[in-house]
């Protein structure tokens, strides 16, 4: 099959495009040209800007292919644009959304049938991605537009485009430094492996079973909090010095009742001068670079969050090859492979602070 990715330089992407050439397909990737890559022999490489709907209409209007596996689209002008450009010239358009849809829930795994968020716990992203899917639904249901959406929840992988996740976990063991944990540990969580989520896309490709349906797609196991934090130790042969975030003071940082002054260096962190919401929102993203935490926006500091991929697997057939200590392994042998274990930094100055209020309690 000849398959176009939007995006396809990194990360997500990046192992969709070699899972796709490794499996004999014809691959086509779009984007503005700004992120180089190590892409397989024999890749197609088209250039345009999403922004710029006449651009987008000149060069795809020339690209022949049989599927669309579209990473990039944000917006639901962006899927507009595609269902305008490619009806009735493809058999499979794959559109990636986010379990960020879907709203808290005490009842897991969650579903696809799970209602979804779309009030003011509701962030612009996930919006979006919600409004994206309606377009598809629509499409699909009075055109016939062969469309599938597909949640991708927390990922994990080589060239993660968000290193505050597990690579920022291997420097604090590197360092040797505390590890703080929210509560007890024991809030589940839930990861999947790039490669394995690459491996999912390209087994529902032309598949008329998966039209106009919705997938959640992330690994097949579960970890509690201090699980997670105790398997990077294992793989790393590095002892973690545990921190326990006691609930009463996680409670009062998450509802804004203490607040931690941010670091100057911190700059995209950097709460000085704006609105008491704001603020809080930001200390919650900077609580969830701990331990890993999805949407929380959306799910409390102690509320598990894990997602079914029982559906995946009874119209794909598609199992995850790696559980969560080998996605951990497989994520690690990447990063000495890069020598990033050498070089990389970060600002630690929240965590500081952090473990300083901790000490004071």
């Amino acid at each position: 099959m000849r398959v176009l990715v939007m995006g396809g330089t990194q990360f997500n992407g990046l192992a969709l495009v070699h899972d796709l050439a490794n499996t004999g397909h014809e691959v086509v990737i779009l984007n503005r040209g700004k992120s180089e890559a190590k892409l397989p022999l024999g890749v197609e490489r088209v250039y345009a800007d999403r922004t710029k709907p006449d651009q987008m209409r000149e060069v795809l209007r020339s690209v022949d292919v049989d599927a669309v596996i579209d990473v990039t689209a944000y917006r639901p002008e962006e899927v507009e644009l595609m269902v305008e450009i490619f009806r009735g010239r493809i058999e499979h358009y794959v559109f990636i959304s986010s379990t960020v849809i879907y709203a808290a829930s005490d009842l897991l795994p969650i579903t696809e049938n799970h209602p979804v968020e779309r009030g003011p716990a509701q962030q612009e992203y996930g919006r979006n991605k919600l409004l994206c899917e309606d377009i598809l639904v629509r499409e699909w249901r009075e055109n016939r537009f062969p469309a599938s959406t597909v949640c991708f929840s927390m990922v994990m992988g080589a060239g993660n485009i968000l290193p505050d996740r597990e690579q920022r976990m291997f420097q604090r063991l590197l360092r040797g430094r505390p590890v703080l944990i929210p509560g007890n540990g024991r809030m589940l969580q839930q990861i999947g492996h790039a490669d394995d989520q690459a491996r999912a896309l390209r087994m529902m490709l032309g598949n008329p079973r998966t039209f106009g349906q919705r997938y959640n797609l992330t690994g097949g196991d579960y970890f509690t909090q201090e699980g997670y934090v105790d398997t990077f130790s294992r793989i790393l042969d590095r002892p973690a010095k545990k921190l326990f975030i006691p609930p009463a003071l996680m409670n009062d940082l998450w509802e804004g009742r203490v607040e931690i002054e941010m670091p100057r260096t911190q700059s995209k962190a950097d709460t000085r001068g704006k609105e008491k919401a704001d603020r809080i929102m930001i200390h919650r993203f900077m609580l969830t670079m701990l331990v890993q935490q999805i949407a929380p926006n959306i799910h409390y500091w102690d509320r598990s969050a894990i997602y079914s991929v029982d559906k995946l697997r009874r119209h794909v057939g598609w199992e995850p090859e790696l559980d969560f200590a080998r996605s951990v392994e497989r994520t690690w042998r990447w990063y000495q492979a890069e020598g990033l274990e050498k070089t990389q930094e970060f600002d630690f100055g929240f965590e500081d602070e952090l473990v300083k209020l901790v000490g004071s309690r």
